[in-house]
């Protein structure tokens, strides 16, 4: 590291990811990239990104991070054939993993880290591409405070907050818990729009008043579209959220603490899964409380905002 920015590997540019290595290359930093579909990342080198071939082509970079699907996808790209940590010689000072993972995946990943004296932190996100684009996102981070200190201005390019949660994973549980939480929201967000729209309320007037009221949220106004015009151009599938259920629910019981409403969500939404409904937004839940109440719902086609106006 030096006085000057320091140089950032990332691995993983799916939807997320391509967004937030963008915001470091337009933040100014050398921002070099490896995804396992290489023509995924070479449109960031319009922006200035260098694109590699393996993950341990970045290790001599000052900090790298990564967001995959799940725990094998992190596993592999650090410790597997041609991972981050496999160069004996050279490794970064600091790594960053954004991804939802479990606990115990991430645990290993920090003690290979550790072990080579690289600061591991956790960095996990809420938010999506358009919360991105609208400069909204926020970051939770756990792991080494000198690390975290290091790192937090990259991390404050991301959107418009970052909270250091503590040491070592709690930054995971945190991520999962607020993820949990959205899926229970939704959820509920789905049955109420469709109980007052069976009484004869339009949806879209239905989630003027929620949303203008004490319950409204930057959430519920974000999905007001999807569930107003039923656009379910994904942000979330239903099976990254039964993932992030199953997450939750290993923890809470790891903990000893009981989470019934979590737990006939997850079931809904794993029945979701099964009937194949996996490439939706998981808004689209709307659609089986509809039909479950006999109502054959529409798009209202209605001029409504999600509220993310650009920061």
């Amino acid at each position: 590291m030096t006085d000057t920015k320091p140089t950032v590997g990332w691995i993983g540019a799916g939807r997320m990811g391509f967004q937030l290595a963008k915001r470091l290359l337009d933040a100014g930093y050398d921002v070099a990239v490896y995804n396992r579909t290489r023509a995924k990342a070479e449109p960031l080198t319009k922006f200035g990104a260098t694109v590699v071939d393996t993950p341990v082509e970045l290790a001599g970079r000052d900090v790298v991070f990564s967001m995959v699907s799940a725990d094998k996808d992190l596993q592999h790209v650090m410790l597997g054939e041609g991972g981050l940590l496999t160069d004996a010689a050279t490794a970064p000072r600091y790594v960053g993993d954004a991804s939802t993972v479990s606990v115990e995946a991430s645990e290993a990943v920090r003690a290979a880290a550790e072990e080579r004296g690289i600061g591991f932190l956790a960095t996990p996100v809420s938010g999506n591409p358009a919360v991105i684009a609208a400069g909204k996102l926020t970051v939770a981070a756990s792991g080494p405070r000198e690390a975290y200190d290091v790192v937090a201005p990259l991390l404050a390019t991301w959107g418009r907050g970052v909270t250091y949660v503590g040491e070592g994973e709690v930054a995971r549980i945190v991520k999962i818990a607020h993820n949990v939480f959205l899926g229970v929201v939704i959820q509920s967000m789905a049955e109420i729009t469709v109980l007052a729209e069976k009484a004869g309320v339009r949806r879209a007037d239905f989630l003027a008043f929620l949303n203008d009221s004490v319950m409204g949220s930057v959430f519920t106004g974000y999905k007001t579209p999807a569930l107003v015009n039923l656009d379910f151009t994904p942000t979330f599938t239903p099976v990254l959220l039964q993932k992030d259920f199953d997450l939750g629910l290993g923890a809470a019981k790891d903990l000893g603490v009981v989470m019934p409403l979590a737990s006939v969500t997850r079931n809904l939404v794993a029945q979701e899964v099964g009937n194949g409904n996996t490439e939706q937004d998981f808004a689209s839940l709307i659609l089986t409380i509809a039909r479950g109440s006999g109502l054959d719902i529409q798009s209202e086609d209605a001029d409504v905002t999600d509220g993310l106006e650009a920061v």
